[in-house]
């Protein structure tokens, strides 16, 4: 059977009136600007791209979130943002990177769509060489905003047109949707483009793995405590079945594999960042990956609520975030309601 190129699949789903020329052009930027990425994340210690980015007198630059940069974060910043500039498809973008959303410069057409995008999620790992990756979103642009501003980007995930990471590992592998099913692609590197490998794809509703951070198991609400002592207990538990645990800590990494062979991912509300409102950003990971994660027959919700209904407040909003395999995320999700009931 003859290879699926993005273009040939973007071109068919315009085709099937899934999409639109703008948005098709959006996405090809998009992926473009991702295999610049790969290019440099590939080259490692040997393009001098590893390590702290430098800010003022020599300190480590520090973003937005208040957390330090890598050389790559700010390198995949710039690509993104400079890739997106000119091409007339875009009202603003917006980074994790940076407080503010970026505008088109006057010089360039602007288009109609908003794109959000965390550059290198799980970049901690760059030095270590473990999978990272770079995860978007895209939403309209309410009409007759010229200037969008930071009020212009607060939609709820339901109003995603389209969401997509690309991490960057063994293959540098781009999954996509625009709500009409999840699609993986991979960058046949010979030929410079990225090629459907998996149309459709469908997460397993059960599942015996699970992805979380159990250094923080301390800090969890009573109903994530009892939620993950369960899956411990193993055959000899209420669940009847043992359980393996996987944890990357890139989120782009833990949901392919979910995206791949099933299971959970779970960053839970805890007492150390319960002042934050949760610890991953709602508008550059949860509702992206919520999206992909729903296309292909799975379940994101924040503990309580489904996460994509959640009317943003703001750009660099937090919140907990569960998702995978449904069965596992909807009995998780009930501990937590079922546990705030029994406190009214």
């Amino acid at each position: 059977m003859k290879p699926v190129s993005l273009i040939q699949f973007l071109i068919e789903e315009r085709r099937a009136g899934h999409i639109n020329a703008e948005l098709s052009l959006l996405i090809e930027v998009v992926a473009r600007a991702c295999k610049r990425i790969s290019v440099a994340t590939n080259k490692g210690a040997l393009g001098g791209v590893l390590g702290m980015a430098a800010g003022d007198s020599d300190a480590a630059s520090i973003n937005i979130q208040g957390e330090a940069q890598k050389k790559l974060d700010v390198i995949s910043n710039e690509i993104l943002l400079e890739a997106n500039a000119w091409g007339g498809h875009l009202a603003a973008c917006a980074s994790e990177e940076m407080e503010d959303p970026q505008p088109i410069p006057d010089m360039y057409p602007k288009g109609n769509h908003l794109l959000l995008f965390d550059p290198l999620d799980g970049s901690s790992n760059i030095d270590v060489n473990i999978s990272v990756g770079t995860i978007f979103s895209v939403l309209r642009c309410p009409d007759h905003v010229t200037e969008p501003k930071v009020e212009h980007f607060l939609q709820p995930g339901t109003a995603q047109l389209a969401a997509g990471y690309v991490v960057y590992g063994p293959a540098t592998v781009l999954v996509l949707t625009f709500g009409h099913g999840t699609h993986e692609f991979t960058l046949d590197r010979e030929v410079g483009s990225f090629v459907l490998s998996r149309r459709g794809i469908l997460i397993p509703e059960a599942t015996a793995e699970f992805a979380i951070n159990m250094s923080n198991q301390r800090h969890w609400e009573a109903p994530m405590q009892r939620y993950v002592g369960e899956l411990l207990a193993g055959t000899e538990g209420p669940r009847g079945k043992d359980f393996n645990m996987r944890w990357v800590a890139s989120m782009v990494a833990d949901v392919h594999r979910i995206i791949t062979r099933g299971g959970v991912f779970f960053y839970p509300l805890d007492a150390k960042i319960k002042s934050k409102g949760g610890k991953l950003r709602l508008m550059y990971e949860a509702n992206p990956m919520a999206f992909i994660v729903e296309q292909a027959g799975g379940a994101a919700t924040t503990g309580r609520a489904r996460i994509m209904e959640i009317a943003p407040s703001g750009l660099h909003q937090r919140v907990p975030v569960f998702l995978g395999s449904r069965q596992e995320v909807e009995r998780a999700t009930h501990y937590h309601v079922e546990a705030d009931g029994a406190r009214l």
